[in-house]
């Protein structure tokens, strides 16, 4: 099986289904234009197709002509409610919703997979799942298909699992890079309610004032970062909604505001979710007035297996050349619902780069509205997914 080669030959067929993807995003648990685009494009493939209740979800088994392990691929499929400023010809139609996070290269990349494997569904030892996931940017579509069974849509619990996610900037074009052990943060959400009584703002003493005192909060969370931490276990809380008040001359009743709160550790976790809720409660006291806390916590750190990201690794390298694959030199943190995948079953995830830059720091970042993504990189994607199941499969 030369993948490369075979990739290459259908290169055209993913750029395409990439660019009609970008030009329709959706957003959510619920994309119905693009799965019927997915569908499309696996029509004629020999998969056992299974679409998910609870969200737009596709499920697709591919039986091996022979016994032995079960591994997944995945790709998301969700967009952002960002508003697109490219100028390419197939940007998107939906006004106020993009691809500005590359998910449509992951869809037509995992499709590109399924085509080249099942190419070769007799020479195969195994079953391959592909899972096409909406719902990843803060829907869990993640939780949703694994409640739904698609780590047991083989007839049996996959063996590995595996993904790759494009980025616009920070990564040459065309390189692989990944790190054993934890490589995306967990994510948490840090929701407060200063309880105060508003007034007249030319008579402060007679109210009790919710906006000093949650600016304070928010002034004491950072030293919290800073004096309560392990700096070799880091954490981030960045907050990023503040509202408060209708008018510059009233003191309002409330004031509200909203982090993300960013960890890698289940110690780092367990001690900001305690502290940090008692720290607003207790400032919020020292001022005579009440504050309403919630931490909410979302998806867990995204820890790769060490042998299944050497593997994964190895295999981009045996593949492309050694100048194609770099370690990534410390984890991110950004966050990613294949978390749950990996904590279910040993994997590893992947970043690809797919600037159009020639030096990736002159390009936009993802979630940018112009952030953008080298459909080039495709082919060479689909074959890596492809190479690293059946090399998975032989292993046994």
């Amino acid at each position: 099986m030369d993948f490369r080669e075979e990739a290459a030959a259908i290169e055209g067929e993913l750029v395409a289904l990439r660019r009609e993807l970008h030009q329709i995003p959706e957003i959510g648990l619920d994309l119905p234009k693009t799965r019927a685009a997915v569908l499309a494009a696996l029509e004629g493939l020999p998969l056992e197709i299974t679409l998910g209740e609870s969200s737009t979800a596709v499920t697709a088994v591919l039986r091996g002509g022979r016994p032995g392990p079960a591994v997944l691929l995945r790709g998301d499929m969700d967009a952002l409610p960002v508003t697109e400023e490219n100028p390419a010809e197939w940007v998107s139609k939906h006004v106020g919703t993009m691809h500005a996070c590359g998910h449509d290269l992951h869809t037509a990349g995992l499709v590109g997979a399924a085509k080249l494997l099942s190419a070769h569904q007799a020479e195969l030892a195994g079953d391959v799942v592909f899972m096409f996931q909406p719902g990843e940017e803060g829907w869990d579509g993640a939780g949703h298909m694994i409640a739904e069974g698609v780590l047991e849509a083989a007839g049996r619990k996959v063996d590995a699992a595996y993904g790759l996610h494009v980025i616009s900037d920070t990564v040459p074009r065309g390189v692989f890079t990944t790190k054993p052990g934890p490589m995306m943060a967990a994510s948490s959400g840090l929701f407060v309610n200063v309880i105060g009584k508003g007034g007249h703002g030319s008579r402060p003493n007679t109210t009790l004032d919710p906006i000093p005192v949650a600016a304070e909060i928010i002034t004491a969370l950072q030293a919290l970062v800073t004096r309560r931490f392990n700096v070799w276990d880091p954490i981030v809380i960045t907050v990023g909604t503040f509202n408060a008040g209708t008018r510059h001359n009233i003191i309002p009743d409330n004031a509200q505001f909203a982090a993300t709160v960013r960890t890698f550790s289940e110690e780092a976790l367990a001690q900001v979710e305690k502290e940090s809720v008692k720290l607003a409660e207790d400032i919020a006291t020292a001022h005579g007035l009440t504050a309403d806390v919630r931490f909410e916590r979302e998806y867990p750190a995204t820890v790769n297996d060490a042998d299944e990201a050497a593997f994964v690794a190895e295999t981009a390298k045996d593949l492309f050349g050694a100048d194609r694959y770099v370690e990534m030199p410390d984890p991110v943190m950004g966050s990613e619902d294949f978390s749950r995948v990996l904590e279910a079953v040993p994997g590893s995830y992947m970043f690809y780069g797919a600037t159009v830059k020639e030096n990736p720091a002159d390009a936009a970042s993802n979630h940018s509205p112009r952030a953008a993504f080298d459909d080039s990189v495709l082919a060479d994607g689909a074959a890596l997914l492809a190479e690293l199941a059946v090399r998975r499969m032989n292993r046994g």
